[in-house]
């Protein structure tokens, strides 16, 4: 095939390589130079571009347009997701590798495009947390918001995931608005420039909003302020040589590192050889160990099992392993393709050579013939299994990370020691524990989870459905503590909120309402002259209050509603025992009569713009109500979010006084109201 010319995209032009600074990538099936990358950038003007151009179109739009914007991105990605999946073959990626990475990525997007309209605000400002009262009399309070940092994100991925690694960072980095600069590594490059290609001609990304760097990034972080940040998936040497970088120091710029993991597996003690969780944590380690072949930030390394069943272990993984088809990544009885390049096979070679050398090899990577390839010419391995018989004293099983099929069995004695060797790892993105027993799970999250970023933890239950060890999932952290890197990708709107702001705004509540797009208590109301109900959601403005007429709560209320709902609890029904109880002065009446009672006093019954009521949060009861008491209601138009082009949720602050003027309940109420 024809040499690819791997460009970058800088400034809205794509930039081809250069012969100054051209490096070859090679194939990783055939060895054959099937890449040519690099080329002189121009990156302060890159950054200029991404600040003044990317920024402000991404501020431009609210968190629904981006995440929108997102998911149409994501679905024309998965209308040519087939021709990632051909280059990454020449990668060593099977098919079934190819899917993690492509889909992997794309499901990402849409994962972040979906929380982003669930559970952001159709507005520039994100609040973060509740209304805190800063004064006696409510004339002066806080709140905190979060708002897009004004600079770059520069992303440094992996070779591993030149599909999925991009996304993922791209996801919350443009959810946030805030634009990249992508910086792959460069033997996958050519598939991530494939990707972005696709991105750029899709037309749905603002200009600026990502750039992309294939070769080197030369002064660029030389460049940076304190409002861009720099998010960096590799080695702990690499992380360790970029967060070094004196004006990244000087300057307080953020630097999220996801890096070498030396994670583990652990057999619960419960677990017995004919247990289904025996099965299923050889599944487990193999579907690890021959995955990306190995190539996988969140891999099994170490594996420890309870020292009875050691031997059983060994022999049911080795025998598993020993049946994996290794060979051409692009045939579909290939179960393992191989590592990325020549170079990658050396570093497991010899990282496997340090681990042999204090653990006995149960299998090694030595290979000799695959299908479909040269062995030799490609870069293949076979997968390596060691046995270290002591783990206490060991150290090479503990701190070297062979980024490849290459993992150790070890036997623990219990618990307290399972947990000791699990956290000798220096801190993982991920373990694992497969148990049928709960508090055997409590004890290791006790004991351990401090040192992982995620505890994964299977049985029969929920072996079906359960995602596997290696699976990182934008709902939840992705990252860890230690050699991991101390940082976090994904978690939801917690990964958004790396590339924001958290800033503490404080004033009066007029103030924090206008920030924050959200009507609070103590805020200037108005009062409209029609009945909120029947007006349409554009027509309704934050703070417009409906204030109802009273109505008297009498003991035959209460007990009516007490027999008619069957909630005849003594608090309702018998005087004396709600006397003896400290919250009550006698009788009361029900919280949820109260609730009916108020929707009775607000409601608007004819058919209007008001198409559903869909819950109510936050539902406080602050003082009881007696017989006699009267109560009124006053409804406020709190908060809006358009959910599609015919109706919007809004949410309406209910607060329900008694005769003396006195809050007896609040809550929030969510309704859906017509355009």
């Amino acid at each position: 095939m024809d040499v690819i010319s791997v460009s970058s995209f800088a400034t809205g032009k794509w930039v081809a390589p250069d012969a100054g600074s051209r490096r070859d990538v090679a194939s990783a099936v055939t060895g054959e130079i099937i890449a040519q990358v690099g080329g002189n950038l121009d990156f302060a003007a890159m950054l200029h571009h991404a600040r003044h151009v990317g920024g402000p179109a991404l501020r431009a739009m609210t968190f629904h347009d981006r995440a929108r914007m997102m998911k149409a991105l994501a679905l024309h990605l998965d209308s040519q997701k087939d021709a990632l999946y051909r280059l990454s073959h020449m990668a060593g990626s099977t098919l079934a590798d190819a899917k993690i990475d492509v889909d992997g990525g794309i499901g990402t997007l849409l994962v972040y495009a979906s929380k982003g309209r669930r559970e952001l605000p159709d507005s520039h400002t994100f609040l973060d947390g509740d209304v805190e009262m800063l004064s006696r009399g409510g004339t002066f309070v806080g709140q905190h918001i979060c708002t897009p940092k004004l600079g770059v994100a520069v992303h440094i991925n992996a070779f591993n995931f030149p599909v999925w690694g991009m996304l993922e960072k791209l996801a919350s980095t443009l959810l946030a608005g805030v634009p990249a600069i992508v910086k792959p590594a460069t033997a996958t490059s050519y598939i991530t420039e494939a990707c972005v290609k696709m991105m750029v001609e899709s037309n749905l990304l603002p200009q600026g909003a990502v750039q992309l760097i294939c070769g080197g990034t030369g002064n660029l972080l030389d460049l940076l302020t304190a409002q861009d940040v720099v998010s960096f998936t590799g080695s702990a040497q690499t992380a360790f040589a970029l967060r070094s970088n004196p004006h990244i120091l000087r300057n307080s710029i953020p630097f999220i590192a996801e890096q070498d993991s030396l994670n583990a597996t652990l057999m619960g003690p419960d677990v017995t050889r004919d247990a289904p969780e025996f099965d299923l944590f050889v599944k487990e380690i193999v579907r690890e160990m021959t995955a990306k072949a190995g190539q996988k930030c969140t891999a099994i390394r170490r594996i420890l099992v309870p020292e009875a069943l050691v031997q059983d272990c060994l022999d049911a993984v080795s025998a598993k392993l020993e049946t994996i088809r290794i060979g051409d990544p692009a045939l579909e009885t290939t179960r393992m393709g191989a590592l990325v390049s020549q170079d990658q096979r050396n570093s497991v070679r010899a990282i496997n050579s340090q681990i042999g050398s204090e653990a006995r090899a149960i299998l090694c990577d030595d290979i000799q013939n695959v299908d479909g390839a040269d062995a030799q010419a490609g870069a293949f391995v076979a997968p390596a299994l060691f046995h270290c018989a002591d783990p206490d004293t060991a150290q090479f099983v503990h701190d070297l990370e062979a980024f490849g099929p290459s993992a150790t069995i070890m036997p623990y004695r219990d618990v307290d020691h399972g947990c000791a060797i699990l956290n000798r790892g220096g801190g993982s993105l991920v373990a694992s524990v497969v148990t049928h027993d709960p508090q055997v799970a409590r004890q290791i999250a006790e004991k351990s989870a401090a040192w992982h970023g995620r505890l994964y933890i299977n049985d029969r239950v929920s072996m079906k459905e359960a995602t596997g060890h290696g699976a990182p999932l934008p709902h939840m952290v992705h990252g860890g503590p230690g050699r991991a890197g101390g940082g976090e990708e994904l978690g939801g709107i917690r990964g958004v909120m790396h590339y924001m702001q958290r800033t503490a705004i404080q004033g009066s509540p007029d103030m924090i309402s206008a920030v924050g797009e959200t009507w609070i208590q103590g805020a200037s109301t108005t009062q409209p002259k029609t009945h909120p109900f029947t007006r349409k959601y554009g027509d309704l403005h934050l703070g417009e209050t409906l204030v109802t007429d009273s109505r008297e709560i009498t003991l035959e209320d209460i007990e009516t509603f007490a027999h008619f709902t069957g909630d005849t609890f003594y608090a309702h029904m018998d005087e004396e025992a709600a006397k003896a109880n400290p919250f009550f002065p006698g009788r009361v009446a029900h919280g949820y009569l109260l609730l009916s009672f108020a929707a009775g006093l607000f409601v608007q019954p004819d058919p209007g713009p008001v198409l559903a009521n869909t819950g109510l949060s936050n539902l406080t009861f602050q003082k009881p109500v007696s017989p006699g008491d009267s109560i009124g209601v006053t409804l406020t138009v709190k908060r809006k979010t358009p959910r599609n082009e015919e109706y919007g949720e809004v949410r309406w602050q209910v607060v329900l006084h008694n005769q003396d003027d006195e809050q007896v309940a609040s809550y929030t109420l969510h309704t859906m109201n017509a355009f």
